[in-house]
């Protein structure tokens, strides 16, 4: 049984799980059934040429896969840091946003009442 670390079928799996890919998607980039993407994510070994046409479909080099782990994964995502506030803090309101639906909708009303006298006087 081979390591995780040397296991290429987990690591295309892992690949295309991060890449947002579905079997099925890959399977039809790829020319090939689901169950056939299925086969080779389970196998420990992929040949050179089919490794080359699964790294272009998932827009990555051989070797990303090849040299995939989890851990340097987190890592990577682990060093970004959002100092963000919040969307919101970043726009400051001048005015009231329900004072002008209310303003919107006296209009409305105003505008309504405009057209009834119209139609009564004709």
């Amino acid at each position: 049984m081979t390591a995780d670390g040397l296991h290429i079928g987990r690591k295309i799996s892992r690949v295309r799980e991060l890449r947002g890919m579905k079997q099925e998607a890959m399977a039809t980039e790829l020319g090939i059934s689901q169950q056939a993407v299925s086969k080779i994510e389970q196998n420990a070994e992929v040949d050179g040429d089919t490794l080359d046409k699964i790294a272009q479909v998932l827009g990555v080099l051989p070797e990303a896969i090849k040299n995939f782990s989890d851990e340097a994964a987190l890592n990577y995502f682990n060093t970004f840091n959002d100092h963000s506030t919040g969307a919101f803090n970043n726009f400051n309101c001048t005015f009231n946003p329900i004072e002008k639906v209310i303003e919107l909708y006296e209009r409305l009303l105003q505008s309504e009442r405009d057209k009834n006298e119209l139609s009564r006087g004709k």
